[in-house]
């Protein structure tokens, strides 16, 4: 569609789910009280109608090309990590397990078999997923760095070190890719069902983002931050290993 300030913001969201975090951003209701203009809605939170229309219109737009991770430094793309999928993931999923709670509240009895499962694995994740950026910021990112740019490290050895995080880094990553799985065949594919509300046809939308972006955030880890690192530490590491624990 064709957004402009004269569009009913229940069509917007409807339309483009995509624009569903910029509305909650503002506290702009797209469900229930969406049947009214968007300058309406925007004049009666005091926003500015332009400002919002420009944030909803680049939520809907095709992202540039990515660059070509294995030809930047692992410095740059640790910053890739964070700053693309770490901050952005410690915002949207209490994001989505807001909106899945509120559709629990409302929807969990005629859908318990689904709905119920849903919540108990995204809350699982949740936690995991937190826990498992933390030990990478804190931790083994940190010591990535250092090893690139000639810091002083934490560890003699990092050669001999650097195998045993990232090895648990990789199996939480499979535990995460299952729970992903899970979310998408308990959703039916993230298929709301027809008569779903806009929060519930937001909330399967932000679940099917959040699995394509996990994808590529893991796969960058995995196939290509996680090898050169190790390969990167085995020709530059010396001493014995000591025991700096990821475990923390």
């Amino acid at each position: 569609m064709t957004m402009t300030s004269e569009s009913t913001v229940a069509d917007i969201a409807a339309t483009a789910p995509a624009t569903i975090p910029v509305f909650q951003q503002h506290k702009i209701d797209f469900c229930c009280g969406g049947r009214i203009p968007l300058v309406e809605a925007c004049r009666s939170r005091g926003l500015d109608v332009d400002t919002v229309l420009t944030e909803l219109r680049q939520a809907v737009a095709p992202p540039g090309a990515e660059q070509n991770w294995n030809e930047a430094s692992l410095t740059a793309l640790v910053d890739h990590i964070q700053r693309r999928y770490h901050q952005p993931l410690r915002e949207e999923l209490p994001r989505l397990a807001a909106m899945l709670d509120k559709v629990v509240s409302r929807h969990g009895d005629r859908m318990a078999d689904k709905l119920l499962p849903l919540q108990r694995t995204l809350e699982t994740l949740q936690a995991e997923l937190i826990g498992h950026m933390a030990k990478e910021d804190q931790v083994l990112f940190p010591c990535i760095v250092a090893l690139e740019t000639g810091a002083p490290l934490p560890v003699p050895d990092m050669g001999a070190w650097i195998t045993s995080p990232i090895a648990m880094m990789e199996a939480e990553h499979e535990d995460a890719g299952a729970a992903l799985a899970f979310i998408r065949q308990v959703t039916d594919g993230f298929a709301p069902p027809d008569w779903a509300c806009p929060t519930f046809r937001g909330l399967y939308y932000g679940l099917a983002q959040l699995e394509s972006d996990m994808h590529v955030h893991v796969h960058l880890e995995n196939n290509i931050l996680f090898p050169r690192a190790t390969e990167l530490a085995r020709r530059n590491g010396t001493g014995e290993r000591r025991g700096v624990s990821i475990n923390h």
